[in-house]
């Protein structure tokens, strides 16, 4: 996991407010709190409304609409919008290009069953299967 990449896509070390440089700084920001200003820097980077990206967070859109840009989610959701974070990172990595990056998280795919890597990003499982497929995809081995 790309530290440095994450921080970006959420806004840089202005937004988050912490110096992170490897996963347990991670660990201590997902305790502390992200913000909805970090959480809509990483809706706009995967060009997703911040109403769909909500559907993906435990919770819900009109919470998430009562929220100031610097309020702090909790533990559980912040912890979801660091790993999705985390699956921008490396997608982008893997894939060289956001742009193609972002094409393959909206289209169906075989190995989750004809549904999209974004939808997948409901939970922690979710999560994890994604960030298994670009593995794969960066070792050239495909489903």
């Amino acid at each position: 996991m790309n530290a440095v990449a994450v921080v970006d896509i959420l806004g840089g070390e202005k937004v988050l407010r912490k110096r992170i440089r490897n996963r347990l700084d991670m660990v201590e920001l997902g305790s502390s709190g992200i913000t909805k200003q970090a959480l809509l820097n990483l809706a706009k980077y995967l060009a997703i409304p911040p109403g769909r990206l909500a559907e993906l967070l435990p919770v819900s859109e009109r919470t998430l609409q009562r929220y100031t840009p610097k309020k702090h989610f909790d533990r559980s959701v912040s912890e979801q919008i660091l790993r999705i974070a985390e699956v921008a990172a490396k997608g982008t990595d893997v894939f060289g290009d956001k742009e193609q990056f972002l094409k393959w998280m909206k289209s169906e795919n075989k190995a989750f069953g004809n549904r999209t890597p974004v939808s997948l990003l409901i939970s922690t499982f979710g999560v994890e299967m994604v960030l298994d497929e670009l593995g794969r995809i960066e070792y050239g081995v495909f489903s």
